[in-house]
């Protein structure tokens, strides 16, 4: 997961609604956003080389998302970043036990940002570094929260006009930006210049690398839950499409 913005309201009617770009290389076998079979509980994709998922919902009000680190001088972590989600989506623990166990076990991952939420509180976890976040629209790439890249500052721009009436189409569409940023605004991640530029738009078009899923997260406050998928293959072909609806058990239903 390469770019996620995301509106945090609590005591809103919607608050949580996130609009987020998986961006991975193409060979990496993954399925697409579904209800588990081994955990029937999680609504979310998969990474069928690892196991674990960037992101998704829980029955229990649960939700994750994870990006990675853009450091080419970063160690190579034992672990796959995928479990720290899943984990959290198909586990029990309360949010405060998991998050103390994340950060105790950070180091065995390569960078990166941890986004969990058990439906009333919602934390950012990036290494060694643990932030509760308070009401607000928020931006996360491959860097700390909210830094300023081009992209994130449109797709950030975009999402809070929408916010008044979210609707599905308008979101997919900030998330299909590929407006290319001039040079001089491009981020020095240590890649070169030629890699911040194919890695510069929203989404990606690459024959081996690019923007393999496009998803969508509403959860409202009476316990309904939204998540729908839009999955691509090389150049951004379209592959498929998900809508997954749910109702939190313990949120009051009208």
């Amino acid at each position: 997961m390469c770019l996620i913005v995301f509106a945090w309201r609590p005591g809103h009617a919607l608050p949580l609604l996130v609009a987020a770009n998986r961006d991975e290389f193409h060979r990496r076998p993954s399925a697409q956003a579904a209800q588990w079979d081994d955990a029937p509980t999680v609504y979310a994709g998969r990474d069928l080389e690892a196991g674990g998922t960037w992101l998704g919902l829980s029955t229990d009000g649960r939700f994750a998302a994870v990006t990675n680190v853009r450091d080419p001088a970063q160690p190579l972590g034992q672990r796959s970043r995928g479990e720290l989600p899943r984990d959290w989506l198909a586990g029990t623990d309360t949010l405060d036990r998991y998050a103390a166990r994340v950060l105790t076990r950070a180091g065995q991952y390569s960078g990166f940002n941890l986004l969990l939420s058990d439906g009333r509180r919602l934390c950012w976890i990036s290494q060694d570094r643990l932030s509760w976040l308070n009401e607000g629209v928020y931006g996360l790439s491959n860097a700390q929260l909210d830094t300023p890249w081009p992209k994130l500052i449109r797709a950030q721009q975009a999402l809070e006009a929408e916010l008044e009436n979210p609707e599905p189409e308008a979101l997919f569409r900030l998330l299909s930006d590929t407006t290319q940023p001039a040079d001089e605004e491009l981020p020095d991640t240590g890649v070169g210049l030629d890699t911040e530029r194919r890695l510069a738009s929203a989404f990606i078009q690459g024959e081996h690398y690019g923007t393999r899923a496009s998803t969508l997260v509403y959860a409202w406050e009476n316990g309904e839950h939204r998540l729908l998928e839009r999955s691509f293959g090389p150049h951004g072909q379209p592959q498929g499409e998900a809508d997954l609806r749910f109702t939190v058990s313990w949120a009051p239903v009208d």
